[in-house]
């Protein structure tokens, strides 16, 4: 069995299944009572997980045992070293408990044991290892999701459904196929589609404006948190109770990024990560390994970079303004670092921080460490790469002018389906490099489809449930075999069909069971937009135009703080 720990996410829901578990057989035998000591150390260790502070008398009262019996049984286990006394505050007498490092450890052991016996009782995936099982996701052997029916959805819900959406090749297929089964219940001028820049305007517009009839309206995840805390997107929790949409089927990190302030605003319809591209046959005919740090990254792009052959190290997104600002958000995080100051260990990291008054962290060592790989990357790059953006990124990928390329999966059906790909299954897809003696990470990007504010609770419904559909296991497979690696949902990952029919599905999948993916290079604070506006001038001042980045780094938190004064 694989000794990787399960993420704390995962690990309480382990915990969960336990609890409802015993409960039958402690509710329903006759001569049957609760176990205090099994009581005691479920509920510290996920009290633990969630960082809520425990006292000696909740976990007595938790246990389920007598005031007297459970005091005896904590106080054991505390002789025993089971349990830890953790000082309330330096002006305090109390105490909270807390498990120890020993019996977190036996704990993740055991957790392990009854999902390995799980996975192997449900069935895995014909050769794969309980490690690809993830708690409470759908990983069932050979599980075929069924071809996406017109019947699935109410007419109730498709009729007079009208929707603002980015405008790209994701929601244009979305739309396509939505018109195929909507038939004459609606046009496609039912879709309003936008570019990145033009969208958040537009949305801004739409979510304050009830005149526009604007049912759904899909917002990039970063944007969240401003639309949310100003009151101009419904929550859904409600609708979502009868839904049929299962929120276990995502994965937590890619589920969370439509929560704000502990309520469901969002729900995922697609997500992209950030990965480097490697051309195989280059890195076989150089004798090369594939980077995994900064440094491995700048040594292969320099052995690979023969200008003379037309042939250059590297390309990325350094384009002034939003590409550029991004770029230094994923290289920040890969060195270690974030532009707030943040919990990333956990999937709800977004309810452990004050999001209205965050502390930057931009200015820093970090910061510099990944201004400093930029600037050596330029040294290593294509011609012209203080223009590109993602689209001239992938352009100077796909016509084999460029040995590497930090790209989105959202876009890597192209490289191998494009007919004027000339990378064409020689092509490698790797984990972002990070710092040396860091974290590997991965940026996840992508959008959230959402309703204003403004529409009333039985329309609500309906919609949530046009949404279910256009979310759900069958059109998200469907997207994934028209070519668009995508699909957030455990099922989807495991059908054989979606697997096989590209290699990004297995690559990201992997990723997010080994706690690879990130949401927080991005975090979608309401100062958003504002921060990666000043990141877009004055990182690409630093690593262009000669700027000391330190001074680069001060301006925009200068900026950023501005703002947080005006607001």
């Amino acid at each position: 069995m694989s000794e990787r720990t399960m993420s704390p996410h995962e690990l309480s829901r382990v915990i969960d299944f336990l609890r409802k578990m015993r409960q039958p057989f402690d509710n329903g035998l006759p001569g049957a009572k609760p176990d205090a000591f099994w009581n005691a150390v479920l509920e510290l260790v996920d009290c633990h997980l969630h960082q809520v502070p425990v006292t000696i008398t909740t976990l007595i009262e938790l246990s389920q045992a007598s005031y007297g019996a459970g005091n005896r049984l904590i106080t054991k286990m505390i002789e025993d070293g089971q349990i830890i006394k953790v000082p309330r505050g330096p002006q305090h007498k109390t105490v909270y408990l807390a498990p120890s490092d020993e019996l977190l450890a036996a704990f993740q052991i055991y957790a392990s044991q009854v999902k390995a016996h799980l996975a192997r009782t449900f069935g895995l995936r014909s050769g794969a290892e309980t490690d690809e099982y993830y708690f409470g996701g759908s990983y069932f052997a050979a599980h075929i999701i069924a071809p996406l029916q017109g019947h699935d959805i109410s007419s109730a819900a498709l009729r007079n459904t009208r929707f603002l959406l980015h405008d790209d090749n994701y929601f244009v297929s979305m739309r396509n196929m939505w018109s195929d089964f909507r038939n004459d219940l609606s046009r496609k001028s039912s879709f309003d589609l936008r570019p990145l820049p033009e969208l958040y305007k537009r949305v801004d517009q739409v979510l304050s404006d009830p005149s526009t009839a604007t049912d759904v309206v899909a917002i990039n995840m970063p944007w969240l948190g401003r639309f949310a805390d100003e009151g101009m997107l419904a929550p859904l929790d409600d609708a979502l109770r009868n839904a049929p949409i299962n929120p276990l089927d995502f994965h937590p990190s890619v589920w969370n990024t439509g929560r704000w302030n502990g309520k469901q605003y969002g729900i995922p319809i697609y997500c992209t990560v950030e990965f480097l591209a490697a051309r195989r046959d280059l890195f076989e005919e150089a004798g090369l390994s594939y980077p995994r740090t900064f440094d491995e990254t700048i040594a292969a792009a320099r052995v690979l970079y023969r200008p003379d052959r037309e042939q250059y190290g590297i390309a990325w997104n350094a384009a002034r303004g939003m590409p550029i600002a991004h770029s230094f958000m994923f290289f920040l995080a890969s060195a270690g670092g974030s532009i707030i100051d943040i919990p990333r260990r956990h999937e709800n990291w977004l309810d452990s921080i004050d999001p209205k008054n965050p502390t930057l962290t931009i200015n820093s060592d970090e910061g510099l460490i990944a201004i400093e790989y930029m600037r050596r990357l330029v040294e290593v790059s294509a011609p012209g790469i203080e223009t590109f953006d993602a689209e001239h990124n992938l352009t100077s990928f796909m016509s084999g002018h460029t040995a590497l390329s930090y790209s989105w999966s959202m876009r890597a059906s192209r490289l191998e389906h494009d007919p004027g790909s000339r990378v064409k299954r020689r092509v490698a897809y790797l984990t972002p490099p990070a710092r040396k003696g860091r974290q590997v990470t991965a940026p996840v990007g992508g959008f959230l489809l959402t309703i204003p504010a403004y529409i009333d609770v039985e329309r609500k419904r309906d919609i949530v449930n046009a949404i279910a559909w256009m979310a759900s296991p069958e059109a998200m497979k469907a997207h994934v075999q028209n070519g668009f690696p995508v699909a957030p949902r455990f099922s989807v990952c495991a059908d054989p069909e979606a697997l096989a029919s590209s290699p990004i599905v297995s690559f990201v999948d992997r990723m997010a069971r080994r706690h690879e993916l990130n949401t927080w290079s991005r975090p979608p604070i309401p100062e958003y937009v504002a921060i990666e506006a000043a990141l877009g001038n004055e990182i690409y001042a630093a690593v262009f135009e000669g700027k000391p980045p330190r001074d680069a780094l001060a301006a925009v938190e200068e900026t950023v703080n501005r703002t947080f004064r005006d607001r």
